[in-house]
């Protein structure tokens, strides 16, 4: 089996990257997404810690969107593969994924969450050097809507995945489109699908569905999945255990006969905006 390489991007390689992503499209139409960001720090009102991942959509979206309104992005990971596991090569014995490292964030002097910080570093993130050689955003979103990575592209439909996706979509949407997310989280939701197109999902909104629950790394410890390539909170590395999860679980649907379903009852259900059924 070909050893998977996360391939680092930054403000001098742009170009070049996304000119292999338009190259791998054609073949790899299943694209998973995680990003990297400085934390939370607003909260819905008055609830306790233990509670919030019980609010309901509207109060969730208003503290969502007041995070990703005042900060900025750190890291876009993105995992390329066909329907049975494969990834992009371009002809040499390697896999790889992307990593998009941003100039964005200002670690010295921008809002953020000093855990989330700190957790960041010890995996590895150099925020100096993002600073320094990174991603300017703006340069990202134009490549990225010219990429056919969008749903109006020449190769036709992507299927987008993400594990508890809202602040995924949510920050990538702000460096999309330039400004603030929308107002509620129908104006969201249908920027989603405006965006990323009909094919969307959420695997922290289909886990329940196999008896399972928690973080990426313990429903892929569940599944026998091992981490292919990086470390945890890298949002390459994320990206591709994204993409392993997701599989393995849509495999199962087939297997079990609730293809249909998952198809059209988990589609666009993003954890914490949507309720998930089937």
């Amino acid at each position: 089996m070909a050893s998977i390489v996360v391939r680092q991007v930054f403000q001098h390689n742009l170009v070049a990257e996304f000119d292999l992503i338009r190259i791998a499209l054609p073949h790899f139409r299943f694209a998973s997404l995680d990003t990297e960001f400085p934390g939370t720090v607003y909260h819905p009102a008055g609830v306790p810690a233990h509670l919030r991942s019980t609010v309901p959509p509207p109060a969730f979206y208003k503290a969502m969107k007041q995070n990703v309104d005042s900060m900025n992005l750190i890291q876009v990971g993105i995992s390329l593969s066909d329907a049975d596991g494969n990834l992009p090569t371009f002809g040499t014995q390697f896999q790889f994924v992307w990593e998009f490292n941003f100039r964005d964030f200002d670690f010295q002097s921008d809002l953020q969450n000093p855990e989330s910080i700190s957790l960041l570093e010890r995996q590895g993130i150099d925020f100096l050097k993002n600073k320094q050689i990174g991603i300017d955003s703006r340069h990202f979103a134009l490549l990225f809507k010219a990429s056919g990575l969008g749903p109006r592209s020449f190769y036709g439909k992507v299927m987008w995945v993400t594990f508890h996706g809202p602040y995924d979509f949510g920050f990538l949407i702000k460096i999309l489109t330039r400004r603030e997310l929308p107002e509620d989280v129908n104006g969201f939701l249908a920027l989603v699908k405006g965006i990323f197109g009909p094919f969307v999902y959420d695997v922290k909104n289909i886990i329940p569905f196999f008896g399972l629950h928690g973080g990426l790394d313990r429903v892929a410890k569940s599944l026998n999945l091992e981490r292919s390539a990086g470390k945890s909170h890298q949002a390459g590395s994320d990206s591709l255990l994204t993409m392993d999860v997701f599989l393995k679980l849509w495999k199962r649907f087939y297997l079990e006969g609730k293809m249909d379903c998952a198809m059209r009852m988990l589609n666009h259900k993003i954890y914490g905006l949507t309720i998930a059924s089937c």
